[in-house]
């Protein structure tokens, strides 16, 4: 675990005489990273920035890239969860030129301009360690992905999320949950992101509950290293159809990204395995499977799907459509318009809109 003490260390090497801090301005006082961090850079050429939206949104990028460039920071401190961090890795590696369209097809230059240090304030998507940045437009979810995407550094801090809300802490828990069962059945796991994967599991699985009941500084600490660890396992792997389907819920129906996640994660796992003869992986998926029965306590697929329900319920994450407001008979092209093609094509499983339709409609009872 990271101390204060390294985190000081490091912010007093010399060669960081310019910091543009980025962080959510509810978050950065909330967990109370103002009281490490205002002392810690007052000796610094700091400028803060605060974000204004909820998930990445291009507009106030390219806001972020201009300050970027007028400034020119020696080191980017990103202090948040996965929004603040997200914009603070597309922002230290976009030109001022990048345009939308830039990013729906694909060609983007990337060149880095800063030291980037990434230190998250939610133990959930592991974004200080990934090679891709999610960015929103017009309620779609694009990626921008390039090694130069990564931060240079990240620091685990746990007592800047023992006192998160419940339901921050719930959503993004589950987050580096469905990340490590993803990553694992993906068809572009490998032998180093199933190690992460199944480490990340077995810290989630074993300290979910009671960080979310119970929080302390070990188990809180825990969870750090199950996202962490659950970001290093999809930077290899990409996740799979649940996260596919999570994005219009996030960017339509104002659902947390961890919610989503949660609201499609069951049935596609269920999905995978009762199609496994159809499976397009190149290793045996149904080892991978005894696993996850493995690594959950859990003996089968019912109850391993039991199991993450029930985990679910501990965290309050609603898993019905229509008590979210979600109206699917009104909704469902709108969402599968906003379906991410790409993190479905990772999946185990070929998915077709027939697929994604009875699953959809097996939550909006």
């Amino acid at each position: 675990m990271n101390n204060l003490k390294e985190i000081s260390n490091f912010l007093s090497e010399k060669k960081f005489q310019k910091c543009l801090l980025i962080s959510g301005k509810n978050s950065y006082y909330k967990s109370g990273a103002n009281k490490i961090f205002d002392d810690l850079l007052k000796k610094k050429n700091c400028l803060k920035y605060f974000k204004n939206n909820s998930i990445p949104e291009f507009s106030e990028l390219k806001k972020i890239i201009k300050i970027v460039h007028d400034f020119k920071p020696d080191l980017i401190l990103a202090i948040g969860g996965g929004t603040v961090i997200d914009y603070a890795k597309s922002a230290n590696c976009l030109n001022m030129e990048i345009t939308e369209e830039n990013i729906i097809s694909g060609k983007v230059i990337y060149k880095k301009k800063a030291e980037l240090c990434a230190i998250p304030t939610t133990a959930g998507s592991g974004a200080e360690v990934t090679e891709n940045a999610v960015l929103y437009l017009k309620k779609i979810k694009y990626s921008v992905e390039d090694k130069l995407i990564k931060p240079d550094h990240f620091f685990l801090i746990p007592e800047l999320i023992i006192d998160s809300d419940f339901k921050l802490k719930a959503a993004s828990g589950f987050d580096a949950i469905a990340q490590g069962i993803e990553s694992i059945l993906s068809i572009k796991s490998n032998d180093d992101s199933f190690k992460y994967s199944q480490k990340s599991l077995d810290y989630s699985f074993s300290n979910y509950q009671k960080y979310l009941e119970n929080p302390n500084i070990e188990n809180t600490n825990s969870m750090c290293l199950a996202a962490n660890l659950s970001g290093k396992a999809i930077s290899i792997a990409r996740t799979t159809a649940p996260h596919a389907l999570s994005y219009p819920f996030t960017s339509i129906f104002n659902v947390s990204h961890g919610h989503a996640v949660s609201l499609t994660l069951n049935q596609f796992v269920k999905f995978n395995f009762l199609n496994i003869n159809r499976a397009k992986n190149n290793f045996d998926l149904k080892k991978r499977y005894e696993i996850l029965f493995k690594v959950s306590k859990t003996t089968n697929i019912n109850d391993f799907c039991d199991y993450l329900e029930f985990l679910k319920k501990t965290a309050n994450l609603e898993g019905k459509l229509k008590k979210l407001n979600i109206h699917l008979d009104n909704n469902y092209e709108q969402i599968l318009s906003g379906v991410n093609l790409l993190r479905l094509k990772n999946n185990p499983v070929e998915v077709t809109h027939n697929d994604i339709k009875k699953i959809l409609e097996s939550i909006n009872k």
